[in-house]
């Protein structure tokens, strides 16, 4: 096995850390909007976020502040004591979870179906077609409104789990004396708070965590999510980059039919991933790397706990990284935090072994042994391991991972006391991980449901870790993953409500859906934390996170609005309609948002460039599309501009072609699509 070379001090440390010190709070408020964007829709009852801060920026104690002491370590030994059945589940609870008995569980809001004459009466209404029975005995002309998407139960917890987060925020804040000095630099708890964690957390709370009860296991590749769940990803759908190049005029563009099959048997073509032989591990660097995998890479997985890492580490090192699922964790954290230092692997030599590849290898010799247990901490191991493939853009390497992580949660799952107090914030973690990594493969690739999906609804939302005896290495940083768990679910609405099989398609269909999908890209927008809200000015931003935001957030409403796009493809008369016409202006905004900063997207390259590259693509054929259409060029920037915007995005493209063989085909549609654009523009006359 490897022989390791180990740093002088045995554990990784921050000699630099800044010291911790007293903040800011902001107000907060909930408002509920009194009606819908769209007038004919029913009211929205889901709480936005009203927050007004000076500041952007973080603390240095995380979203939860300092958290109460627990002396407990999450070692492989107290894993494997999971299935033995006389564990105490409530002795070390995590104060911040309710117990069952107080589990209030939100209902599942539904559209009432009622016609306009029933609802003027605001009488009951039986819901016949073509008439109701108030309306055939008063011989009255039944109509019925177009149902609404209504933002469902787990919307509104994430949104008041980001709500609850700040109130603690504020609660803290006014039990400090008026002494203190207040940094402008944090949204976060201070260490002069004088609540406790228990003070701080309501008793009442409403709707975090719901029982879970015995549970059927639906396998791999099976379905058995309930019908009326619309957050989840459909299994037919439309949404993937290359279906666009079936659409009329975009399939002009390539000499030969395409579909997202060509891109998945590619990958399934691909050579087997190369690790290194090296029989010694660096750790001279461990604190440099440690210290960016917490600044820079827990940030978007937030499923290492900053508070019991030295352990981890000292566990570890006493195994000499040959056995365990610490030593396993332990490596994940330097091949990521080594990854995270060297920028875009994009701009890595061909030539040149990825960053943080010895590690990843090292970790990768110990994970056929975890695959045969069912553990928690097994399956954070297989998360950490598909994070790096993911940075490798080897997405099927990493779904195979996903398909193993999501049977071992699912087995867990499926009766509340296989996993111990004190691992249910992490497996938490590890559950909307695996759920939001798979919801991304199924939007692009045609691959089997894993049937994590049914626990969606049943899982707890990520709460804070606690603290232990040791120094933290790192925050604890949540506002961005819940976030993006919210954001993911809203996109997988997207995906059911407009792209799946059998979805509306008029335009007269499409109209509610549109409105109210957007309304909720709104709330979403207005219930981020203070220090996420991104500013919608072309301004680039510093800060990475905003950055990724911010270009999830326009893909998001380029693929509301894109089937209007499609619509005047198929009929250019169609954008006569003022409606239309609007729709279709927001749509390629939107894309040109997306794309006219190019290199911004190199802030998410770590997570998502994989996913990003066939994003950029997706949007690419869609204004290469318009373009040709001469009522939807008139709706973008001119034509000059939006050249020079296409070819700095076949440029950045070709530079991730070489990383995987689906982005190496995506590079070569997006060129010829642009060589026969400018033939075709030129041969009609649109362009000298």
């Amino acid at each position: 096995m490897a022989a390791v070379t180990s740093p002088s001090n045995g554990e990784p440390k921050d000699d630099n850390a800044a010291p911790k010190s007293a903040v800011s709070r902001r107000k907060f408020s909930i408002s509920i909007p009194p009606r819908l964007s769209n007038g004919n829709m029913a009211p929205m009852k889901t709480p936005t976020l009203s927050m007004k801060s000076p500041d952007d920026s973080y603390s240095n104690d995380g979203i939860l502040g300092k958290p109460r002491r627990r002396g407990m370590s999450n070692s492989s030994a107290d894993q494997d004591n999971l299935m033995d059945g006389t564990m105490d589940h409530e002795q070390d609870g995590n104060p911040r979870k309710r117990s069952n008995a107080d589990t209030v569980d939100y209902p599942r809001r539904r559209a009432t179906i009622a016609c306009e004459i029933c609802r003027g009466r605001k009488s009951r209404c039986d819901g016949a077609k073509p008439r109701c029975r108030l309306c055939t005995e008063l011989n009255a002309e039944c109509v019925y409104r177009e149902p609404g998407i209504k933002l469902d139960a787990g919307d509104k917890l994430i949104l008041e789990r980001l709500n609850r987060i700040e109130g603690l925020l504020q609660s803290s804040f006014v039990s400090q004396t008026k002494g203190i000095h207040l940094s402008s630099q944090s949204p976060t708890t201070s260490n002069g708070t004088t609540l406790s964690r228990e003070d701080m957390i309501p008793r009442n709370f409403e709707g975090l965590e719901r029982s879970i009860n015995s549970k059927p296991i639906a396998g791999l590749g099976t379905w058995m999510a309930s019908q009326t769940n619309i957050s989840t990803m459909p299994k037919i759908h439309t949404t993937p980059a290359l279906h666009l190049l079936q659409w009329p005029i975009i399939r002009d563009l390539v000499s030969r039919p395409y579909d997202p099959q060509h891109l998945l048997q590619l990958e399934l073509s691909r050579e087997p991933l190369q690790l290194g032989t090296s029989l010694s591990l660096d750790l001279s660097n461990t604190a440099a790397y440690v210290q960016a995998f917490f600044e820079r890479v827990n940030v978007w997985y937030a499923c290492v706990n900053p508070y019991n890492w030295a352990s981890y580490y000292r566990m570890a090192l006493s195994h000499g990284f040959r056995e365990g699922p610490e030593s396993c964790i332990t490596l994940l954290v330097l091949a990521l935090g080594s990854a995270s230092l060297a920028g875009s692997i994009s701009s890595v030599p061909r030539d040149k072994e990825p960053p943080g590849m010895s590690y990843f290898s090292a970790a990768w010799g110990l994970i056929p042994a975890l695959m045969t247990r069912n553990t928690t901490l097994s399956s954070q191991c297989l998360i950490l391991a598909s994070a790096y493939l993911f940075y490798l853009v080897r997405p099927l390497e990493a779904w195979s991972l996903l398909s193993s992580t999501s049977m071992k949660l699912q087995l867990l799952l499926s009766d509340r006391g296989r996993i111990p107090n004190h691992s249910k914030e992490l497996s938490e973690r590890v559950y909307w991980n695996a759920l939001l990594f798979e919801s991304d493969l199924l939007a692009e690739l045609d691959l089997p449901h894993s049937g994590i999906v049914q626990f969606e609804e049943t899982v707890g939302l990520p709460g804070g870790f606690e603290e232990e005896d040791d120094e933290p290495a790192g925050r604890d940083e949540l506002w961005y993953f819940l976030a993006e768990i919210a954001l993911r679910r809203l996109l997988n609405r997207v995906s059911h409500m407009i792209y799946s099989k059998g979805a509306m398609t008029t335009i007269a269909s499409l109209e509610p859906l549109v409105a109210e999908l957007d309304f909720q890209l709104t709330q979403w927008y207005e219930g981020l934390p203070i220090a996420l809200q991104f500013p919608h000015s072309r301004v680039p931003l510093s800060n990475p996170v905003q950055t990724v935001l911010r270009l999830r957030y326009f893909a998001c409403r380029t693929i509301i609005f894109r089937p209007y796009i499609l619509a005047v493809l198929e009929n250019e008369h169609a954008i006569m309609d003022a409606a239309v016409r609007e729709n279709c202006r927001k749509a390629l905004e939107a894309c040109v948002r997306q794309l006219e900063h190019i290199t911004a997207h190199h802030a998410g390259h770590l997570p998502y460039l994989w996913q990003g590259a066939l994003s950029i693509v997706s949007q690419t054929l869609l204004i290469m599309g318009a373009t040709m259409v001469p009522s939807l060029a008139a709706l973008l920037p001119p034509a000059q501009q939006m050249d020079a915007i296409i070819n700095e995005v076949l440029l950045e493209i070709e530079r991730y072609a070489h990383l995987a063989p689906s982005l190496r085909l995506s590079s070569e549609i997006v060129r010829e699509a642009e060589e026969r654009r400018q033939l075709m523009l030129r041969s009609t006359g649109m362009r000298v």
